[in-house]
C-alpha cells in the first residue's frame, strides 16, 4: 500500500488552482442514519436505516492576499474567494491528490466563510469555509 505526503494537493476554483494555500480539511463525508429498532427486533439490539447522504465542508487556511484574483472581489475571471461568497452562488471545485494515479474529486459548493486574521507578529492569512451541495464525483 502506498503512502503519500499531502504536499502538492490542488485545490481549483473552476480551472484556476486558488493561491497560496497552507491547508486543506475536508469535505468530511457523512451518512445519517434512522433509528427502526422496535420492541420485537431480535435479541434487542439497536437497528437503523442509512438516509442522507451529507456532503460536509471543506475548509482551508490561506495566506492572504488581497490583491490576488483567487482570493479577491474582482469578477475578473470569477475565480476569487470573496467574489464567490457575495454572489451566493455554487461554483465548481476541484480537489487533486498528489498520489502517483491522480485523483480528483469534483464538486459545487458554496464559500459560506471568509475570516482573515491579522497577528502583529504573524502573516496576514485567512481561513475560507466551503459547504458542498449535491453529489461530489469521487474519483
Amino acid at each position: 500500500m502506498a503512502k503519500y505526503s499531502a504536499y502538492g494537493t490542488i485545490l481549483l476554483h473552476g480551472t484556476t488552482a486558488v493561491a497560496n494555500v497552507q491547508n486543506i480539511s475536508g469535505p468530511g463525508l457523512s451518512l445519517d442514519t434512522e433509528d427502526v429498532t422496535t420492541h420485537d427486533s431480535t435479541a434487542a439490539w439497536e437497528e437503523v436505516v442509512g438516509t442522507i447522504l451529507r456532503s460536509g465542508e471543506v475548509t482551508l487556511d490561506i495566506v492572504y492576499d488581497p490583491n490576488s484574483t483567487t482570493h479577491s472581489m474582482s469578477a475578473a475571471g470569477d475565480d476569487g474567494l470573496l467574489y464567490a461568497m457575495t454572489i451566493r452562488t455554487a461554483t465548481a471545485w476541484t480537489l487533486t491528490f498528489p498520489s502517483t494515479a491522480a485523483v480528483s474529486w469534483v464538486f459545487n459548493a458554496f464559500v459560506t466563510g471568509f475570516e482573515p486574521s491579522m497577528p502583529h507578529d504573524g502573516a496576514l492569512t485567512a481561513s475560507v469555509t466551503l459547504k458542498l451541495t449535491g453529489q461530489p464525483t469521487l474519483a
